[in-house]
């Protein structure tokens, strides 16, 4: 750290797009400044949310960006999708202060992706940027710092630094170089492929009509409707609606044909729709709703769509979020995700630590149990 300038930044706009993604790569949308600045600009992430902005950047001896991370102040917890809600209540009921915390990842997303940017020339160690964050969470007098979601190299490094690490699980799609659904529906069991083509059949014979659209395809009326979709399931299931009307036009002028869209239609009007980004190697299954009941819809749209949009195009992966082991017998199977924890109080951390060597043993054997769940010939 001796030779590189850490700088805290409260708007990711401070930071020219070019310059950040020079770090990020290209190969994950949630990390680009487009995404990130639609996040902020939308009203999504802010005071009104409790995550208030402040980036890392690392500079090198002559001025140059080398390494961000997308960071950020919490007065909760929520929106984050990797749960500490226990830990906030031990502390306070020991009378500690858990909030305000640190938190490295991207608002309200789910997606496993790098945290810790670094430039490919830099050579910088994943540590370097960890003992960064971890000095800005002594200096600002913050509880902990949490880097969710992030790479199993980066957790494995800020494990080897100090940092306490978790583990979780989400259910991945994979392609074996199908070429049609067909070629996937052959890979699996005769029980659940007939299962598979019966949700299907159900779903298309429910009078609606399929559509995927890409980018600019999006017209702003199909976006203020996808916004009501979005709103009737955060009422339904008594969440928040975090992120703005404004955020879905915004962010997809960001990212362009990375946003795919999967639209339901009856009478030519929008009933349903899966919000997807698309990355280098991935599908990403982000946000869906609907406004009207039919069978096998919410399959339909956000599993099915998905996979053949991935066929067609030589996508490796579909990763369709968080929780859900319903996804298992649609082929999505569980995949270990990873976040990474400083704590300052040397009592809470000790009990932090104790809790996740037992949590990550569970979490082990809870995947091996969700594995052989398989629905696929090869795991009979």
């Amino acid at each position: 750290m001796s030779d590189l300038t850490l700088s805290l930044l409260p708007r990711i706009a401070d930071i020219p797009a070019e310059d950040w993604d020079a770090c990020a790569g290209g190969g994950n949308p949630f990390v680009s400044h487009g995404f990130l600045r639609a996040i902020e600009e939308s009203g999504s992430a802010g005071q009104r949310t409790g995550w208030l902005p402040q980036h890392i950047a690392l500079r090198d001896g002559t001025g140059r960006l080398v390494a961000v991370a997308p960071a950020y102040v919490k007065s909760n917890s929520y929106g984050e999708y990797v749960f500490d809600h226990g830990w906030a209540n031990a502390f306070e009921q020991a009378g500690g202060n858990y909030y305000p915390k640190f938190q490295v990842a991207v608002p309200f997303s789910p997606v496993p992706g790098p945290r810790l940017l670094i430039r490919p020339d830099a050579e910088i160690p994943f540590a370097a940027v960890g003992q960064a964050l971890a000095q800005v969470t002594d200096a600002l007098d913050l509880s902990s710092c949490h880097i969710t979601f992030c790479r199993e190299a980066e957790w494995e490094a800020l494990g080897e630094a100090g940092w306490l690490r978790r583990l979780g699980t989400q259910f991945h799609w994979e392609n074996e170089g199908y070429q049609t659904f067909d070629d996937f529906l052959a890979a699996l069991s005769s029980r659940k492929r007939k299962q598979l083509k019966r949700e299907r059949r159900d779903a298309q014979a429910a009078g609606l009509t399929f559509r995927t659209l890409r980018g600019s395809e999006v017209t702003p009326a199909q976006w203020a409707r996808f916004h009501k979709f979005y709103r009737n399931t955060v009422d339904h299931k008594w969440g928040s609606a975090y992120l703005t009307n404004r955020f879905w036009p915004m962010m997809a002028e960001a990212m362009g044909d990375k946003v795919v869209l999967m639209l339901a239609e009856q009478d030519g009007e929008p009933v349903a729709g899966a919000l997807n980004l698309l990355g280098d190697e991935a599908l990403y299954g982000r946000n869906w709703g609907c406004l009207t009941e039919a069978p096998f819809l919410h399959f339909e749209l956000c599993y099915y769509q998905a996979i053949d949009f991935a066929i067609a195009h030589g996508v490796k992966r579909v990763e369709a979020g968080a929780q859900g082991e319903h996804k298992i017998q649609r082929g999505y199977l569980p995949r270990p995700t990873y976040s990474a924890h400083y704590i300052r109080h040397a009592g809470l951390r000790r009990a932090v630590a104790e809790f996740l060597e037992r949590e990550r043993s569970a979490m082990i054997s809870e995947m091996e149990a969700l594995a052989s769940l398989s629905p696929f010939k090869s795991a009979e």
